[in-house]
């Protein structure tokens, strides 16, 4: 079975064609960084109007690498949520509309369970079920049970900054330029992790908490003078991402063995950290599955890869469907 996959829940623009839920036929990304990168951060209605200019060269050149025909296609998975409503609604109504003209199936997938889908992609063994989920990007930190496919228990969230958007505020903090987290990364490689910045573990709860962190890094850049051209930026760097790090592998661990399962997962732009894979590869009493870089960040073939799996049980979406910016997963 072949998938069409469009994401368009942020930045990128992005098709791909999967075939049975796992071999990759082609993943096609149309980024907008550069464009955004002179304002610090996603502006959403530029985003969505460079969605409108790049969703149709996009699929077809999905189709292309793929060399597939639309007579090949078996279904179409598309973004609905959880991101901009602008961007979401362009990728959404592509795909309704390519369903309605070709008479394809669709269904609308939830962006989040598609970063954990990822890991399903080019293995040749599948991930244990039930898992557990961990979701860090841009927007979402996410500890999530999965105990079968389309079933999600979330056991833990972030209750202010996500991950990843805590890396992009150090790093503007730290003056290192956007996106923030392979910025950090970089300028982490040089220093040393011996600055004093809090973690907020929250005991009791699977919860996340990086606002008090990025709070804190900025008062240590003012009270140090802290600045790209001083010898402690690179040490600022990587003593933030070793408090984020610290705190979500020991989290996510501490559920595992709560849980009894015997995989973990990883997913999300912010998995794509060395620093992050490497302390969980390190430390973790079970397995710890992580998809390489270029599948952490948003990308079309996760989509699709969810979406055959909402396939295989028959599950379709209707025209009706909208886009859902706040969408949760569990």
């Amino acid at each position: 079975m072949k998938i069409l996959g469009i994401e368009s829940s942020c930045d990128e623009t992005a098709a791909a064609v999967v075939e049975n839920g796992s071999k990759i036929l082609s993943n096609v990304v149309a980024s907008q960084i550069e464009i955004h990168a002179r304002y610090g951060g996603v502006v959403p209605e530029i985003a969505s109007r460079q969605h409108v200019l790049a969703i149709v060269p996009v699929i077809d050149k999905a189709l292309s690498q793929a060399k597939v025909t639309w007579g090949d296609i078996d279904g179409i998975a598309v973004t609905y949520g959880p991101g901009l409503a602008g961007s979401l609604l362009v990728g959404l109504n592509a795909a309704k509309a390519i369903a309605l003209a070709k008479q394809f199936p669709f269904i609308g997938i939830n962006h989040l369970e598609g970063h954990i889908y990822a890991n399903w992609l080019e293995r040749e063994k599948p991930p244990i079920l039930p898992c557990l989920c961990l979701i860090v990007s841009g927007g979402h930190s996410d500890l999530v049970l999965m105990k079968g496919h389309g079933q999600f228990e979330k056991l833990g969230r972030t209750r202010d900054d996500a991950a990843g958007e805590a890396f992009d505020k150090a790093a503007r903090i730290l003056g290192l330029g956007y996106p923030g987290g392979p910025a950090i990364e970089q300028a982490a490689r040089a220093g040393k992790a011996h600055l004093p910045l809090p973690r907020a573990w929250l005991r009791g709860s699977h919860d996340f908490s990086f606002s008090g962190l990025k709070t804190a890094l900025w008062h240590l850049v003012q009270r140090e003078n802290i600045s790209p051209d001083t010898s402690l930026m690179a040490d600022a760097a990587a003593s933030f991402q070793w408090a984020v790090v610290d705190v979500l592998v020991s989290k996510t661990i501490e559920a595992a063995k709560e849980t009894g399962v015997r995989q973990i997962l990883l997913s999300g732009g912010v998995a794509a950290n060395k620093a992050l894979t490497e302390h969980f590869l390190n430390s973790s009493p079970v397995p710890v599955l992580v998809p390489p870089p270029y599948l952490c960040t948003d990308n079309a073939a996760m989509i699709a890869a969810c979406g055959y799996y909402r396939f295989q049980t028959g599950q379709t979406s209707g025209y009706d469907l909208d886009v859902v910016p706040s969408l949760s997963i569990g």
